[in-house]
């Protein structure tokens, strides 16, 4: 098997920096688990919301993944998951028994190989597969060590990475991390944040096989040193330009001011932050170290927020709150149920460039016309997005308790949801014709107004912009 040595990570070829972030317990508003994620990626890379029902698979049938085949099983669950549009594999997602993931990037000292399953794939299959979070742990496990992890995550440039998780369902959570074919996992109370680099020290519940002597071999680790899963494995040095630590912190300190009253709103403006207390950052003002990211040309600015999700894994009727869209801070989080019926009323074409058949470039129209106009934005339409977004939760929660051991609730939910969906679509065709009456904000640098024109050319967006307002 042949490796790369290091991953590929310059000024302009890093991505899939991303944060995903938990509270349970004592640490939500109702008891319940939430788990929520920013994907960040390449600004041109469109991240679709999928929506699949149960699949009976033939005996012998085989999955293609990104990359590789591997045998599939009888019968896969009902998912909803956010993946980029080229890509088998997903971003985070859920399933129908409330398992949920989120995964992250992380860079290590293990070699990374050039083909295997991506990070992407193992969420995939774990959530298509299992129906509890300790089963999906170790069945990513599993895959690791039969199948291996690796191949290009990157959409125009290569990056190759090993991954962390978060995996939790309604009762439990717990945290993944991996090196090549080396893993430690935990259980997780309360809160919990990763951000691109290993967290798990010494306080791992499980692990692979022979871990520690393995890390003592390689002279990972001082001979007097007790075993620490993060610094034997992590490489210090790409783990420190990913920012990882600066986003850390920050969801961190978040989730903690908000100990036990977080809600799915909480996390919602928690992956919109901009990273400062002091003021409002404008978008070209954000980095790498900012929960939520907007790309530019610059060191280390190729990545940005492209969706979104806050899932909500109640014990009847689990809600996820996805956007489908990027530009988190410009978005708007719409309710979504897995009931076994088709979730059908939002376009999604499965396209690397402008489509008015993919919701997520339909936004595209709005999302770069806001950063270049963000006071505008943030103004006159981020309150009236605010305020949409707090009825569809009020009515959520309004609906969920009306029907709460209704075993006949599956079309309410679904209409509920589509409503939703329709009411933000027309808006969003509202906000972007309004935008487009407005001047640019002043002190906008030019190189991040040259990023977004060159990244709208690539995309044959441009024209479409004078489409949308006819």
């Amino acid at each position: 098997m042949a490796f790369h040595l290091s991953p590929i990570i310059t000024a302009e070829k890093e991505h899939a920096m991303c944060d995903t972030i938990v509270a349970a317990g004592p640490a939500t508003e109702d008891g319940s688990v939430i788990l929520a994620k920013n994907s960040d990626r390449d600004p041109n890379e469109a991240q679709l919301l999928k929506h699949l029902l149960p699949t009976k698979h033939f005996e012998g049938d085989e999955q293609k993944c990104t990359y590789i085949t591997i045998p599939n099983i009888e019968l896969t669950n009902e998912v909803l998951i956010s993946k980029p549009s080229w890509m088998w594999g997903c971003e985070m997602g859920v399933n129908s028994h409330g398992v949920a993931i989120g995964n992250e990037a992380v860079f290590t000292r293990e070699p990374y190989a050039k083909s295997g399953l991506l990070g992407m794939d193992l969420m995939r299959i774990a959530l298509e597969r299992t129906e509890t979070s300790y089963d999906a742990l170790i069945l990513i496990t599993e895959l690791i060590d039969e199948f291996g992890q690796g191949g290009n995550g990157g959409f125009k440039q290569k990056i190759y990475y090993h991954n962390s998780f978060i995996i939790c369902d309604r009762k439990d959570v717990w945290v993944l991390e991996t090196a090549h074919k080396h893993w430690a996992a935990k259980k997780i109370e309360g809160i919990y944040s990763i951000s691109n680099g290993l967290t798990i020290e010494e306080d791992f519940d499980i692990s692979s096989k022979g871990i520690e002597d393995y890390a003592r071999k390689k002279n990972y680790i001082k001979k007097d040193e007790n075993f620490n899963f993060r610094k034997a494995f992590s490489d210090k040095f790409y783990t420190h330009f990913s920012r990882c630590r600066n986003r850390r912190n920050r969801t961190y300190e978040l989730l903690s001011r908000h100990f036990g009253k977080i809600t799915p709103a909480v996390m919602m403006s928690i992956l919109r932050d901009h990273g400062d207390d002091s003021r409002y950052l404008h978008p070209h003002e954000t980095s790498m170290g900012t929960v939520c990211m907007h790309a530019s040309f610059g060191p280390f600015r190729p990545s940005q927020s492209t969706s979104a999700l806050v899932s909500h894994l109640r014990e009847e009727n689990s809600v996820h709150w996805a956007t489908g869209t990027s530009g988190t801070c410009t978005s708007v989080f719409k309710p979504f149920y897995l009931t076994g019926k088709e979730i059908d009323f939002f376009p999604n074409t499965e396209t690397t460039s402008f489509s008015f058949d993919s919701f997520w470039w339909k936004h595209e129209l709005l999302h770069r016309q806001a950063i270049m106009k963000y006071n505008s934005w943030l103004n006159t339409i981020a309150p009236e997005r605010d305020e949409l977004e707090r009825k569809f939760i009020e009515d959520e929660l309004k609906l969920h308790q009306k029907i709460l051991g209704n075993k006949r609730s599956a079309d309410e939910l679904m209409a509920f949801s589509k409503q939703c969906f329709g009411v933000s679509d027309e808006k969003s065709s509202i906000w972007i014709k309004r935008l487009q009456n407005n001047d640019e904000d002043k002190n906008i640098p030019k190189r991040f107004k040259y990023f977004w024109k060159k990244q709208n050319r690539a995309a044959s967006l441009t024209k479409n912009f004078e489409l949308i307002t006819e």
